[in-house]
């Protein structure tokens, strides 16, 4: 299995109209959906990889197909530095961030599934982990929703075993932080003391609003709150953290190890939250993960469970996965058998690489489509 090559790389976009009411701080979720990649080799094997868009998916699959693909073709999947390495420079001039990286991280996620294969060990084992039990919480509470609705929803969030739930937090753009301070309240009423409560504000305030605005509703034990002003504004995120006690949790929305440094070394930053389908693959994050354990940080990834429940299983600062309900029907459709928390809990499948089976009746239809 030594001498594997790449023979090719199969994409396919898989996309869904969103059936609901969804909308953050900042925008309304029209439409989402993974780009799936599946790499083959000379000797049977493949493996797959995905990420996921809100938009720029088909810039995301032709990205694949047309600059990535051809420069692996002939390739040992066990060169993941190298690989990551030639592909870095060469995409520097359209990637480091963006739609580009994305690609690539789909890529590289395929790249280490085929590698756990060959050496018939699930990811986690792999990457030194050995409990295949993961915490997971469960994401939400979008600011569309009605207070009743929030509340509604997380009872049911706790109904299927959650002991975490995120809500939205910056309703009307985030001009009316009262009401978001209603809305916290009613939730923990609804949850009680015990239930862990993260907020999400998608960007939407400036430093000093979200710095008031924390302290308006610490008294509701937050475990964390995300990205309460622009992802870029390292400045501004330093100053939350100096402003309020509540930690800051960021990173959903960083490209490569080098957005992850500056976050640390400016202490801007308590939970990191790259995205493996984002940051650059298992490639790059193995680098994020040691930098935030030498800063001694959490790491909590930004949804996409299934692409990082081996991370996290693995990481010692590994805190949990986020479930993110609007992303079930995508799951369901692309995969055959995902596994579901229960509890509170995911299980990692004790099969080689990532673990997962595309359901390829559903990847030809979204070829045909």
């Amino acid at each position: 299995m030594k001498d594997l090559k790449i023979t090719g790389i199969d994409v396919t976009l898989c996309e869904t109209r969103v059936k609901g009411n969804f909308a953050d701080s900042t925008r309304n979720v029209e439409t989402i959906g993974f780009v799936v990649v599946d790499v083959s080799t000379d000797q049977g094997l493949h493996g797959i990889g995905v990420t996921y868009h809100e938009v720029g998916g088909e810039a995301i699959r032709d990205f694949i197909r047309y600059a990535i693909e051809p420069r692996l073709i002939g390739r040992s999947p066990f060169e993941t530095e190298v690989l990551y390495e030639e592909n870095f420079h060469y995409m520097r001039g359209v990637g480091r961030k963006g739609l580009a990286f994305c690609a690539y991280s789909a890529v590289d996620i395929a790249l280490w599934d085929i590698k756990g294969k060959a050496l018939d060990m699930p990811l986690f084992r792999l990457l030194g982990g050995s409990n295949p039990k993961v915490p997971t919480y469960a994401s939400g509470g979008w600011t569309s929703y009605s207070t009743e609705e929030l509340v509604e929803e997380a009872r049911r969030m706790m109904a299927k075993g959650y002991r975490k739930i995120k809500l939205k937090v910056g309703v009307d753009g985030g001009r009316n932080p009262g009401e978001d301070v209603r809305r916290v309240a009613a939730v923990r009423e609804a949850i009680g003391p015990d239930i862990g409560f993260m907020l999400d504000a998608n960007n939407v305030w400036r430093s000093a609003a979200a710095v008031q605005f924390a302290n308006r509703i610490r008294e509701y034990d937050i475990e964390f709150f995300e990205e309460p002003v622009f992802a870029d504004d390292i400045p501004g995120l330093k100053a939350f953290k100096q402003g309020t006690d509540i930690p800051l949790a960021t990173g959903e929305h960083e490209y490569t190890r080098f957005g992850v440094r500056d976050l640390l070394i400016h202490n801007a930053v308590d939970v990191v939250q790259c995205d493996v389908t984002r940051v650059g693959g298992y490639t790059e994050m193995l680098r994020v993960l040691a930098m935030s354990q030498a800063f001694n940080k959490a790491f909590a990834p930004h949804g996409m469970e299934h692409m990082h429940m081996h991370l996290v299983a693995a990481a010692p600062n590994g805190l949990y996965l986020e479930k993110l309900f609007m992303f079930e029907e995508v799951v369901e459709n692309v995969f055959l058998d995902a596994p579901e928390p229960s509890e509170g809990i995911l299980t990692i499948p004790e099969k080689p690489g990532l673990g997962m089976e595309l359901n390829m009746d559903y990847i030809r239809e979204c070829k045909d489509r």
